[in-house]
């Protein structure tokens, strides 16, 4: 059987380009199934668009259901020496402090000094030895166990730091060979006081005692002494091991950086933290509202059109996003409580009927939070859990995110419909190969043919004439 390298060229006829027309013919119907999977992919991205948005939402709504936002305060120190920070739970007042003593840590060193500080300290002859540092507050003692190689200061010093144990070790240079080991309480006050021994290693236990009963005086002495913070607040002595107070008065943080009289410090409400919370929350809905928008988006055309205008939005006529929507908009009508505010208008948030976004008259707002914190806390957070709008919209909201929520449920609707498109569209490409590979074997046994008659006409044709001739 003749071949040829290009059809069509043994019949003279244009079967290359009938075969290309017919392959083209039969792609298109792939056409309808990309559409689809088009519309489906981008209808997946637009609802991981929306879970976002509402994620967003859900977090600005988490931070404004808060009934500490309703009781923030602010404080202020009339000196440097001291400084001052409040929490939930800070009463408003004017308090007077003094600070008599700082809290300080405990540092002791060796009294005895080293030429070397790798040369070994302790007994040689001894196999193992174990450090015990006391401190009185902790019910267990920091114990390291040092090998005969772990007894010069330096070694020491690093077994110490090692530990991680409340205390620090360091080594001072007091001049040419001669060096001190120094420990320090990583905390201080009394509570943290350091008591040092050394078992199984008598010469060392010497170097580095301090308040051992087993030794007569002290290897180490004391450079700095443990002390706690005092101070009074409006008269009150007060004693804290350390230099930050956080308890008294309650909900306010005194940090002390001196000792100093007369300092006066100043609590006051302050709606700041809820007005930032406020805007906030009002701020992402809004940003809900526009994404919403966006993926609903529609665009009328003409009157006998065939297709719609291509702007439209992804969820265009979704059921989900209505559900979304209206839900998150019923709880704003819908949140009786027991204080004397019953809607947002009434303390400042007003809802326009057009956009549906919602809008903050910061003069209301402020005064609002000023005169009633108390019925706008009741209004938006209520109990914190089932009544309050913020509440009950958070719960809402955790339904819609949830793994089996209405935008789960629907992305793994439009993920199922994908595969069957792929399916299908792997089936129908398949089909097409077929055929049109059963065309170009049809095409290329014409051609054959053709070509065979073509060189039969030839050949009789040629008879012929030379018959005549003769």
């Amino acid at each position: 059987m003749a071949s040829f390298t290009s059809l069509g060229v043994g019949s003279n006829l244009p079967l290359s380009t009938l075969l290309t027309n017919l392959e083209t013919a039969e792609k298109s119907r792939l056409t309808p199934i990309t559409k689809q999977q088009s519309s489906f992919s981008a209808k997946l991205t637009a609802f991981g668009t929306l879970k976002s948005s509402l994620e967003k939402f859900q977090t600005a709504n988490t931070t404004l259901n808060d009934a500490a936002l309703f009781k923030s305060t602010v404080a202020t120190s009339s000196s440097t020496d001291l400084s001052v920070t409040t929490a939930a739970g800070a009463a408003p007042g004017i308090y007077k402090v003094n600070v008599t003593q700082l809290a300080q840590a405990q540092s002791l060193r060796t009294t005895a000094t080293v030429a070397n500080t790798s040369d070994a300290q302790g007994d040689t002859s001894a196999e193992s030895r174990t450090l015990i540092i006391k401190q009185d507050g902790k019910e267990k003692p920091l114990e390291i166990k040092l090998t005969k190689d772990q007894t010069s200061l330096a070694s020491m010093r690093d077994a110490i730091n090692n530990a991680n144990g409340g205390v620090s070790a360091s080594i001072v240079k007091v001049k040419d060979d001669d060096y001190q080991l120094v420990l320090t309480s990583t905390e201080t006050g009394l509570t943290n006081k350091m008591s040092v021994s050394v078992t199984g290693d008598q010469k060392l236990n010497e170097l580095l005692s301090f308040n051992n009963p087993d030794v007569i005086g002290s290897g180490m002495s004391q450079i700095v002494e443990a002390k706690d913070a005092e101070l009074t607040v409006n008269g009150i002595n007060i004693t804290r091991s350390n230099n930050t107070v956080t308890d008294a008065p309650e909900g306010l943080t005194l940090n002390l950086n001196k000792v100093a009289n007369d300092i006066t410090v100043t609590v006051t409400q302050s709606d700041d933290k809820a007005k930032a919370a406020v805007k906030s929350w009002v701020d992402a809905y809004n940003s809900l509202v526009d994404t919403i928008g966006t993926l609903t988006k529609y665009t009328s055309v003409d009157a006998g059109t065939d297709a719609q205008d291509n702007s439209n939005g992804a969820l265009l006529g979704d059921g989900s996003v209505r559900t979304i929507q209206t839900g998150i908009r019923a709880q704003f009508s819908a949140s009786a409580n027991e204080g004397s505010y019953q809607t947002l208008s009434q303390m400042g948030i007003t809802q326009d009927p057009a956009s549906g976004k919602l809008k903050i008259d910061n003069d209301k707002l402020s005064a609002s939070l000023k005169t009633n914190s108390l019925d706008v806390q009741a209004l938006l957070v209520g109990d914190g859990k089932t009544t309050g709008m913020t509440s009950k919209i958070g719960k809402l909201v955790d339904g819609y995110l949830a793994d089996d929520g209405v935008i789960d449920s629907a992305q793994d609707s439009i993920n199922t419909t994908l595969k069957k498109l792929t399916k299908q569209y792997l089936s129908v490409s398949s089909s097409i190969d077929d055929t049109i590979a059963r065309y170009k074997t049809q095409f290329t046994q014409l051609d054959t043919l053709m070509s065979k008659l073509n060189n039969t006409s030839t050949y009789l044709n040629q008879q012929f004439s030379s018959k005549s001739s003769s």
